[in-house]
C-alpha cells in the first residue's frame, strides 16, 4: 500500500493511504450480503433484490459508508506501521471521491507523540516526607467505631439537643410555593451535623418531640439548584420523635462485637497496624509524586491539544462510570451541580495536562535509561491480577490479548522507572 506523509505542523502529520479497488469491492460484497434484506425494491421480494438493482434504485453509493467502516480500521493501522507513526489521539480522516473500480484514497491528520527534552532527573532533591500514626489517631478510629455502633435511645424527658437524631416530616416553600425536592417524611436528621441548609438544624434545638415548627432559612448563593440559590425559604417541620446516641463502652466486649479480636488491646493493636500501613503507603505515594513533580519541572515538552483532549475524554468517561455505580448519570450530575457539559469538561483540563506531561516525561526517562521488563515479571503481574480478580490464572491468560500484554509490560516498566527515580533522589 502506497503511504505518503507530510509534516503539517509540529506533532501533526498528514497521512495519505489507500485501499485497493479489489479490497473495496470485496468489502461492498460483504456489506451487500449482510444488509440486502434491509432494502425494498418494487417487483422483488425483500432480501432477494440483486445488488445491481439496489445500487441503481438507491444510487451506486448505497453500500459505500458501511464498506468504508469495514476496511478503514485495518488500512489506517497498516498505514501507521508503514509510516512508523505513533498516534496519541483520535485522527481526523477524510475520504476522497469514490469512483467505481478505483482505489479509495484516505487522508488522515495524525497527532503524534511530542518530543520530550529531559532536564535533570537523577539526584533530585526533595524534603523528607513523613506520615506518623499517633495515639490520637488510634483513639479517633475507636471513637468512630463507637459512633458507628451506637444505639439510638428515645428522648422523652427533654427538648432536642445538638447531637440528637430528630425524626421529622418537612416541606419547603419559596414565595409561598412548595418547590420540587423540598419535601420529606420520616427523615432522620442529626442535629449539628451540618447536613441540611445552614441554620435549619439550629432552629430545631430546644424543640420538644411532637412539635410543629416553622424554620426560616436562606439557600446559599452557590446552591446546586439555580432556581433556589440565594432565596429565602420557609420549611414547615413536624418533629415526630427525638433519639439520642448511646455509645458502647470501650471494653473487651465491644472489641469482640465489632472485630475478630477478643480483647480491646488486640483490637487497638490491629487499628494501629492498619493505620501505620496506610501511612507507609501514603508516604511512598507522596514521595514518588514529589520526585516526579521535580523531574517534570525540569523537562520541556510541547503537548498537543488533541492529546490533552483525549485524556479529558478518558477522565470524563471514568467519572461517568463511577456515577453509574452510584445510580446517577453524567447528564443529571452536571445539571444538579449547576454546570454545563463544556464547563464540566474544562474542569478536567489542568489535571489532564499534568497527567499527560507526567506520562510523557516518565516514558522519556524510561527510554533514556533503557528500562526493560522480563517475561517472568509480566507473568508475576498477571498472577497478581488473577488473585485480585479472583480468577483462575489460565483463564485470565486466555483473555489477555497481545496488546493488553504489551500494556502490562509498559506499566511495569513505568513503575520500575519511578522506583529508579525515587532511589536516586536525595532526601533532605
Amino acid at each position: 500500500m502506497a503511504v505518503k506523509t507530510e509534516q503539517v505542523e509540529k506533532n501533526l502529520v498528514k497521512v495519505v493511504f489507500e485501499v485497493s479497488a479489489e479490497d473495496f469491492e470485496e468489502a461492498i460484497k460483504k456489506v451487500y450480503a449482510k444488509n440486502a434484506k434491509k432494502y425494498s425494491v418494487p417487483g422483488f421480494r425483500k432480501g432477494k433484490v440483486p445488488r445491481a438493482v439496489i445500487e441503481k434504485y438507491y444510487t451506486e453509493a448505497v453500500f459505500y459508508d458501511d464498506a468504508i467502516n469495514m476496511v478503514l480500521p485495518k488500512a489506517y493501522e497498516d498505514a501507521l506501521k508503514e509510516a512508523e507513526l505513533e498516534p496519541v489521539a483520535r485522527p481526523e480522516i477524510d475520504v476522497d471521491e469514490i469512483k467505481h473500480a478505483q482505489s479509495v484514497v484516505f487522508t488522515a491528520l495524525v497527532t503524534t507523540k511530542p518530543e520530550v527534552k529531559l532536564g535533570e532527573y537523577t539526584g533530585i532533591e526533595i524534603e523528607k516526607i513523613e506520615n506518623n500514626v499517633t495515639d490520637s489517631d488510634v483513639d479517633a478510629e475507636l471513637e468512630a467505631a463507637r459512633r458507628k455502633n451506637a444505639r439510638l435511645i428515645p428522648v422523652e424527658d427533654r427538648a432536642a439537643e445538638s447531637g440528637d437524631i430528630a425524626v421529622i416530616d418537612f416541606e419547603g416553600f419559596v414565595d409561598g410555593v412548595a418547590f420540587e425536592g423540598g419535601k420529606g417524611t420520616g427523615y432522620e436528621l442529626e442535629l449539628g451535623s451540618g447536613s441540611f441548609i445552614p441554620g435549619f438544624e439550629d432552629q430545631l434545638i430546644g424543640v420538644q418531640a411532637g412539635s410543629d415548627v416553622e424554620v426560616n432559612v436562606t439557600f446559599p448563593e452557590e446552591y446546586h439548584a439555580e432556581d433556589l440559590a440565594g432565596k429565602p425559604a420557609l420549611f414547615k417541620v413536624k418533629v415526630n420523635e427525638l433519639k439520642k446516641k448511646e455509645l458502647p463502652d470501650l471494653d473487651d466486649d465491644f472489641a469482640s462485637e465489632v472485630s475478630e479480636f477478643d480483647t480491646l488491646d488486640e483490637y487497638k493493636k490491629s487499628i494501629r497496624e492498619r493505620l501505620e500501613k496506610n501511612a507507609e503507603n501514603k508516604t511512598k505515594t507522596e514521595t514518588e509524586n514529589a520526585v516526579i513533580d521535580k523531574v517534570c519541572e525540569n523537562a520541556e515538552v510541547d503537548i498537543p491539544k488533541a492529546m490533552v483532549d483525549a485524556q479529558i475524554d478518558r477522565m470524563v468517561e471514568d467519572f461517568a462510570q463511577r456515577l453509574q455505580y452510584q445510580g446517577m448519570n453524567l447528564e443529571t450530575y452536571i445539571k444538579y451541580t449547576g454546570s454545563t457539559p463544556e464547563a464540566f469538561r474544562e474542569g478536567f483540563r489542568p489535571q489532564a495536562e499534568k497527567q499527560t506531561k507526567t506520562m510523557l516525561v516518565i516514558e522519556a526517562v524510561m527510554n533514556a535509561e533503557n528500562i526493560e521488563v522480563s517475561d517472568e515479571e509480566i507473568e508475576d503481574k498477571i498472577s497478581e491480577m488473577a488473585k485480585i480478580y479472583n480468577m483462575e490464572l489460565d483463564k485470565l491468560k486466555e483473555l489477555i490479548s497481545d496488546a493488553e500484554r504489551e500494556n502490562i509490560a509498559k506499566d511495569i516498566k513505568m513503575s520500575k522507572t519511578i522506583d529508579m527515580l525515587v532511589n536516586k533522589a536525595v532526601v533532605k
